[in-house]
């Protein structure tokens, strides 16, 4: 009876994860990875979340395919990549403590600057923020608030905020997964399980598209700052 109701939690999480970032662009990881290294372990769970969420993403990019900001997202892509795949290389017996405290002093600062409304233009912040969010996601299955503030540095609407989130989201979970793969976290019972939540991805997908357009600027900025608080708590209590 346990692993039925441990099954259906799993489901659901994934389910959640998926309608969550396609509303807010961010956010998956925060449902997905927790639940899934509790159920079959840190490495494994942070590996599948990444198989996962890279096959959720490439669905968005189909979904949001008109507000893809490409051009203007491109250092942040090129950056996202590399500090994921040194995240999932070479940090993972970095002391993971210290990385905590310094993404939620960097929240805290972007919290700020929203708060007393600071300039919103691109910043040369913004790259050093995308590669710390890579590195960041590639050892503890989630970039936190970096990629967030990054993203909101580029002065996008809220769908191309999306897009862009996709973008770096899809290129750092491919990334993750093929290194997951390389070192043998991933199998052919990964895949599986991946190819079996394809239906959740696309109707979680679909809905959060709906979601987003349908809650306006105001609610997407609620929403955007409510996943980015549910990171700094899930990194708080990991500390």
């Amino acid at each position: 009876m346990s692993e039925v109701v441990l099954g259906l939690a799993v489901v659901v999480a994934v389910f959640t994860s998926f309608f969550v970032s396609a509303s807010a662009g961010l956010g998956g990881s925060l449902v997905l990875v927790p639940t899934l290294t509790l159920t079959i372990g840190t490495k494994e769970g942070v590996a599948l979340a990444a198989l996962l969420l890279g096959a959720n993403n490439l669905v968005k990019l189909v979904a949001y395919r008109a507000a893809l900001p490409v051009a203007a997202a491109s250092k942040l892509m090129v950056l996202t990549v590399v500090g994921t795949f040194i995240g999932a290389r070479l940090l993972v017996a970095a002391p993971e403590a210290a990385v905590t405290i310094a993404v939620i002093a960097s929240f805290a600062l972007a919290l700020l600057a929203e708060r007393n409304e600071f300039d919103r233009r691109p910043t040369t912040l913004a790259p050093v923020l995308a590669l710390g969010a890579g590195a960041t996601s590639g050892f503890s299955g989630t970039s936190g608030p970096l990629k967030g503030v990054a993203i909101r540095s580029l002065g996008l609407d809220r769908l191309h905020v999306v897009g862009a989130a996709a973008i770096l989201s899809a290129l750092g979970d491919i990334t993750k997964a093929a290194v997951f793969t390389e070192a043998g976290l991933l199998g052919r019972t990964s895949f599986a399980v991946g190819a079996a939540s394809v239906p959740l991805m696309l109707i979680g997908t679909v809905l959060g598209r709906r979601f987003n357009e349908a809650i306006g600027e105001q609610g997407f900025e609620r929403l955007f700052w409510l996943v980015m608080g549910g990171y700094t708590v899930r990194l708080i209590i990991t500390l």
